[in-house]
């Protein structure tokens, strides 16, 4: 077929009329020109038994040497079984991609094919008629546990030993239950994304077995700073029940046994001495829990709610306050912060007050047993009465409740270590 049958001063020359006018350059390159006079390139061709045509561009933007190159390249790509309309589409979905992906990038969002973006699209799909606790539980272990690691990760890329590097990470801070939910979060994030086509399997199956498994044990606890920051600040973000918050931020600052924090009394606190006093219900021994400016902020704010009645933190089911909170909500406002059984339970705030007041704050083991109300004997072996040490122990709850403040406001968390 003829090729190359027109040049610039003919293009030129041409007049519209009131039809369409189809003028060849030769091998499919067509310059149809309409009768508003606008000039538009066609590539004509037949494939597969049917006749197509593309457009190339309007003339003289395009220009006829432009045109020309666009008609060979389209040439090639069918003689190479390759249909230039397919093609074309591919390049204008593979653009949008690029596009959308430089935008979510400048928007702050995980990039395009990344370990985040896939569990987003999970998440959305497949979580979102879950309980809502069961939402935030998942949410809170991806942001915490495994965007960190994985989450601008381009997902297929991420093989087995990294994943399981990462869980191990989880399995370090003695966390085995989480790390095994994590493993089976990851896991229906990957099955999703070979179900879609984003991976060819799911890494998760090779991981099978390789966890520690889960035990029962001592109450779980968080005793590194570390782990301890975190906690805190996801108290204060709790947006459940007041009442029960009030509990949950009580709780590390006067490390109580957990009846015996949902059973507080107003009549046993004195604001103006700052002292709590009641009798420990497990030894039937009276005790007395200095109480911090922080406690006090506390018990003020929730005084006005609740003051009226007997108990600190009422039940919520009983308006007048005449029944003590249920055993299980503080528990339950755990979980739902997405803090597993095996990382922290209301009774591991004594365990965490005790390592760090030990090893890091450096105070004297007697005043730490003192207050946790474990039974200390003298120098002749006689128990130490519930007054011992009191000027010292209301020094060390406000040293305590100011090195927590602390903690959650610091940009780096104060190295774990014990002070001479």
């Amino acid at each position: 077929m003829a090729k190359n049958l027109l040049n610039d001063t003919a293009l030129r020359a041409i007049k519209p009329t009131d039809k369409d006018q189809l003028i060849s350059d030769g091998s499919g390159l067509f310059l149809l020109v309409k009768p508003d006079g606008k000039k538009w390139w066609r590539f004509v061709y037949t494939f597969e038994g049917k006749r197509k045509a593309l457009s190339l561009g309007v003339y003289p933007q395009t220009t006829l040497s432009a045109a020309r190159k666009q008609a060979e390249a389209n040439r090639e790509n069918l003689a190479n079984g390759i249909n230039p309309s397919d093609l074309r589409k591919e390049s204008k979905i593979v653009k949008a991609k690029q596009v959308e992906a430089e935008q979510r990038i400048a928007d702050g969002l995980s990039p395009i094919g990344s370990f985040q973006c896939v569990a987003e699209e999970w998440y959305s799909k497949k979580m979102l008629i879950r309980s809502e606790s069961h939402q935030k539980r998942t949410m809170s272990l991806l942001k915490r546990d495994l965007y960190p690691w994985l989450g601008s990760r381009p997902i297929t890329e991420i093989k087995a030993p990294e994943l399981l590097k990462v869980l191990q990470r989880i399995e370090s801070r003695n966390a085995i239950e989480t790390a095994h939910r994590a493993l089976q979060t990851s896991g229906q994030v990957f099955r999703y994304a070979e179900a879609n086509g984003y991976i060819e399997r799911d890494i998760t199956q090779a991981l099978k077995g390789a966890l520690t498994s889960v035990d029962g044990g001592n109450f779980a606890s968080m005793t590194d700073p570390q782990q301890v920051k975190p906690l805190l600040k996801a108290i204060d973000e709790y947006s459940g029940s007041f009442i029960v918050k009030c509990a949950l931020r009580l709780a590390p600052l006067v490390f109580v046994r957990p009846g015996e924090l949902r059973q507080a009394e107003w009549n046993h606190i004195d604001l103006d001495t700052k002292e709590w006093r009641y009798q420990v219900t497990k030894t039937k021994t009276d005790h007395i829990v200095p109480l911090s400016r922080q406690a006090i902020e506390i018990l003020e704010e929730i005084h006005p709610l609740t003051g009226m009645g007997r108990f600190v933190f009422p039940s919520a089911r009983t308006p007048n306050g005449s029944r003590a909170m249920s055993d299980v909500a503080l528990l339950a406002a755990l979980r739902r912060m997405g803090i597993g059984k095996d990382e922290m339970t209301v009774h591991g705030f004594r365990a965490m007050a005790r390592t760090i007041l030990d090893e890091v704050l450096g105070f004297r083991p007697d005043f730490i047993e003192h207050q946790l109300a474990h039974s200390v004997k003298d120098p002749n072996g006689r128990a130490y009465n519930r007054t011992a040490h009191l000027p010292e122990r209301h020094k060390m709850m406000q040293t305590w409740a100011d090195y927590l403040d602390n903690l959650k406001a610091a940009a780096q968390v104060i190295p774990f270590r014990k002070q001479g």
